[in-house]
């Protein structure tokens, strides 16, 4: 339906706020067909830009502490690493810390929420938090995020209205 960037709000979700650039997307899918996509684990590479593949995903996802061993980028330069789940509430809200050294880590909050005219808010909120990720001024690293973020948004919600077709 809708893709919409914007510089972060303020949310009670992440533990920084206004530091992480915030996409939103609308889509005709319900909250639970949308958390559907999100509790399986193994679609991550296939919404996720930039994940190529799925090694393995704790039994427990997305429960708190949960792991997905994931590899980032291009074959055959991959690079494996894992996404923690830091904060679940089911059909609402997922809060991750994503891996991919030598870049660093992300934090990732993925809040649902009804859409006033039927279907699905998703709001994505993603920022680097440790290691050379966070050396890039905001003013470039915001926007590239956001587009990312724009793109990942896209699939997840085709793949949420496939599910509930």
């Amino acid at each position: 339906m809708a893709t919409e960037s914007s510089p972060a709000a303020s949310s009670p979700a992440a533990s920084r706020p206004a530091a992480l650039p915030t996409t939103r997307h609308v889509t005709a899918a319900s909250p639970d067909a949308v958390w559907a996509v999100l509790a399986d684990g193994w679609t991550y590479p296939c919404w996720v830009v930039g994940a190529a593949r799925m090694r393995s995903v704790s039994a427990d996802w997305p429960a708190v502490g949960a792991v997905l061993n994931h590899s980032v980028g291009p074959w055959p330069t991959m690079i494996d690493d894992q996404t923690v789940v830091r904060r679940c509430e089911p059909t609402r809200l997922l809060v991750l810390r994503g891996k991919a050294w030598p870049m660093g880590e992300a934090e990732i909050v993925i809040e649902l929420a009804p859409a006033d005219a039927g279907g699905c808010e998703i709001v994505l909120r993603e920022d680097a938090v440790a290691g050379p990720g966070t050396l890039l001024p905001s003013v470039v690293r915001d926007p590239l995020i956001r587009m990312r973020n724009a793109e990942s948004l896209q699939r997840l919600a085709l793949m949420a209205e496939r599910r509930a077709a």
